[in-house]
């Protein structure tokens, strides 16, 4: 006997009224299909997962290891440094063992002469000082009354929008070029 399917006659006369359709998807794209043809195997996974491990592991020695070389480089520079005015002191030292030196020093420091020199010392020959200004120095503040901002924006804006040459814009002449001494005639 044929078995039956425990569906009503009412059933299978909705059964019949619903159609199926197959479910159509768009044409993945380069990546998804690329994305889809990678299959990870447990071989792969535990590698990657090795791989982690190994930077999780190594980072803290790397960056100390790269923090050592740092310093190292920074204590060559400053011996470099200081191997340099060694030498500079040295060579300082072999000056002031010339006698000749310790001579030109006196004169020019200590303004000592050899017997027999006159030596002249002019003092303060520069021009004197100017008067100062009678005036008294106001001790009070005062305040200007000048809208800055709108100044500077109104010279921005019109320094941008303006059509107008720089000899129609300003009083200030143009710069003219200082004459240049020209050698002719004779020798």
């Amino acid at each position: 006997m044929p078995k039956q399917s425990g569906r009503t006659p009412a059933s299978r006369s909705r059964a019949s009224r619903t159609t199926r359709v197959a479910a159509s998807f768009d044409e993945p794209s380069e990546t998804g299909r690329w994305l889809r043809g990678l299959h990870f195997s447990a071989f792969s996974l535990v590698m990657m997962g090795a791989v982690v491990l190994a930077v999780v592991i190594l980072a803290p020695s790397l960056q100390g290891f790269l923090a050592q070389r740092q310093q190292i480089a920074d204590q060559q520079k400053a011996v470099d440094q200081l191997s340099a005015r060694v030498d500079a002191l040295k060579e300082q030292r072999a000056r002031w063992n010339d006698p000749s030196y310790i001579r030109a020093q006196a004169r020019d420091r200590l303004y000592y002469v050899m017997p027999g020199e006159v030596s002249y010392l002019v003092i303060d020959d520069r021009p004197p000082a100017a008067t100062k200004d009678p005036t008294p120095v106001s001790s009070k503040l005062q305040k200007t009354h000048t809208d800055w901002v709108g100044s500077l924006f109104g010279s921005f804006m019109g320094a941008g929008l303006t059509d107008a040459t720089p000899a129609q814009l300003g009083s200030t002449p143009a710069p003219t070029p200082t004459p240049t001494p020209s050698t002719t005639g004779g020798k």
